[in-house]
């Protein structure tokens, strides 16, 4: 049976450490197919004059997983997705104006825009405590040069940021230059007047230069709290002076410019999904931009602001997770996570002469009485236990925690005892 002693408030100590841990994801987790996971919430459709039905699907984002996401081991590490600001430049070029509600109006050769800008604003109210307002990088910059208006979100699960992201730890190798297409071709016809037929992709291709790799370097001497916590800038890691995204430790989110980690005036082909058909062969549901061969190709198009506006969010997340990370064995984003551990310390005292007799079965005659030395042997025996458990109770002796020793220790009337119980919250 327990014996009990109250724990006075001396014996009570708090503190609070940090425990950190290596976050390293590979090229292949990113790119893979099989890693990657999107969820089909968007629908739309049209309808030409003959009848015929197009319509598309999309996601709003996708999820990267550690390995194959239908097993039931694979780990969600980060959701991805791409946002417009409403009131930049991308956004306005490509609207049409308002309609009697205010909402924004789009040509038929935009897709998505209105998600897209929804996406930049849920992110903003969530970070910056207002959705209208714009992300910029640095983050305290109001110039219109440093405002994001091509923002590319990477979200790192809970699992993963745990509490936080340490400063200084984030890295992320990505590739600014799209694989080559003979663009100059395509924009010489253009300059001319003429269509030269090329009808090449370089959407899904990985180029082999332009690997860069984008760090927060330097934002421990810059500390800058927003409404969604901690902040620091992502910077280029070779010229630590352009500023290139933004990192919100708390939140475990990465805002990425992407007119600065991308060559945005690149030139871009192949096939986008949309609600009408390219003709000539492209196949249902699709359209060709870039070029030159098809009625309703763009050949002078590029990754910004064409394909940012054109294609759907699936179609731009498809493109940057599987090229511009790049499909190798290489660490593709790299960073250490921090767990707030709150500890509570109990420090149990047995003086000399406590705890030294017990209410067990082995100290106790026949009529239930504590026998603690034989009768006769007070000058030869001694008492002594060996404590097992601490058990930490209320005031209204409610049981609220039990630690286990590792092995029984002796307690006698020559030895103090002190016996440290830990918390972790």
């Amino acid at each position: 049976m327990a014996t009990f002693k109250e724990i006075t408030a001396a014996d009570i100590q708090t503190s609070r450490t940090a425990l950190s841990q290596l976050v390293d994801v590979i090229q292949t987790d990113v790119s893979s197919s099989a890693t990657r996971k999107g969820y089909s919430m968007f629908v739309s459709a049209s309808t030409d004059p003959i009848g015929t039905v197009y319509s598309i699907t999309s996601s709003l984002f996708q999820t990267v997983y550690d390995q194959d996401y239908t097993l039931q081991v694979a780990n969600a590490i980060f959701d991805t997705t791409i946002g417009l600001y409403e009131s930049g430049s991308t956004v306005i070029s490509a609207s049409l104006g308002v309609d009697a509600s205010g909402k924004r109006l789009f040509p038929s050769s935009s897709l998505m825009m209105r998600e897209k800008t929804d996406l930049y604003k849920i992110h903003a109210g969530k970070l910056l405590g207002n959705s209208d307002s714009p992300f910029y990088a640095p983050y305290d910059s109001t110039t219109s040069t440093d405002q994001i208006d091509e923002a590319i979100f990477i979200n790192f699960k809970r699992l993963f940021a745990r509490d936080k992201i340490k400063r200084e730890s984030f890295a992320m190798r990505f590739y600014t230059s799209g694989a080559l297409d003979g663009s100059q071709f395509a924009k010489t016809s253009l300059e001319t007047g003429t269509v030269n037929g090329y009808t090449g992709s370089n959407l899904y291709k990985t180029s082999t230069s332009g690997s860069t790799i984008f760090t927060d370097v330097g934002a421990s001497a810059n500390r800058r709290i927003a409404f969604g916590g901690d902040v620091g800038d992502i910077v280029n890691a070779s010229n630590s002076a352009n500023k290139v995204g933004l990192i919100f430790y708390d939140a475990g989110v990465v805002v990425l410019d992407a007119s600065k980690v991308m060559f945005g005036d690149q030139h871009v082909s192949g096939v986008i999904s949309a609600v009408t058909s390219s003709g000539g062969g492209a196949g249902t549901n699709a359209t060709i931009i870039g070029s030159g061969s098809l009625p309703s190709s763009n050949i002078s198009a590029s990754f910004i602001p064409d394909f940012f506006v054109s294609a759907s969010i699936d179609d731009i997340t498809d493109h940057l997770m599987s090229t511009r990370f790049s499909s190798g064995s290489f660490s593709a984003i790299t960073f250490q996570n921090q767990t707030q551990i709150n500890s509570t310390l109990f420090f149990c005292r047995a003086t000399a002469d406590e705890f030294n007799y017990s209410s067990n079965p082995t100290f106790t005659d026949d009529e239930s009485d504590i026998v603690v030395i034989e009768e006769g042997q007070e000058d030869v025996e001694r008492t002594f236990t060996f404590p097992t458990t601490v058990g930490l109770y209320d005031a209204n002796n409610n049981l609220l925690a039990v630690a286990k020793f590792s092995r029984p220790i002796e307690k006698n009337d020559e030895k103090d005892l002190t016996i440290r119980t830990r918390l972790d919250f």
